[in-house]
């Protein structure tokens, strides 16, 4: 096992910042790495991030990290209400994971708030913008010393 955290961004989170503004924000996936990378040298861990639009890539990615991570953030974009592959590898990995969402799932469309990936992670953030990567990077690495 290494300090380092898994993180994983779903489909269409490589368009942060021009798709949806109203709903996502201004910030791009350049802007959330920037972002985790600076909090987790605060932390003193290593980050190993992500993204795909391929749910096979995302749950290959995830058991590979089995083992040899010391947690996973996951933002499963669009595979939220859909992936039970995705819920599948995750009950694999088998250490902390949490659940991260730009935007509030509660406020969203109804089918939006059905989250397969919720059953197997340890906490969920979602409504918090990107500083929601922040939080769970931070809880990650405070679970991650014991």
């Amino acid at each position: 096992m290494t300090d380092t955290i898994l993180i994983i961004n779903g489909p269409n989170l490589d368009m942060l910042g021009t798709r949806q503004p109203e709903v996502y924000g201004h910030d791009t996936l350049a802007d959330v790495e920037a972002l985790c990378q600076r909090t987790a040298e605060d932390e003193g861990v290593a980050i190993d991030f992500r993204q795909s639009d391929s749910e096979t890539e995302i749950m290959s990615w995830i058991k590979q990290g089995r083992g040899v991570t010391a947690g996973l953030i996951l933002n499963p974009a669009g595979f939220t209400s859909t992936s039970i592959a995705i819920l599948d590898a995750l009950l694999i990995y088998d250490l902390p994971i949490i659940e991260v969402h730009i935007s509030p799932l509660f406020r969203r469309d109804e089918f939006r708030q059905l989250s397969y990936p919720s059953k197997a992670a340890s906490a969920k953030i979602e409504g918090c913008g990107i500083r929601g990567y922040e939080f769970a990077l931070r809880k990650l690495a405070e679970w991650a010393r014991g």
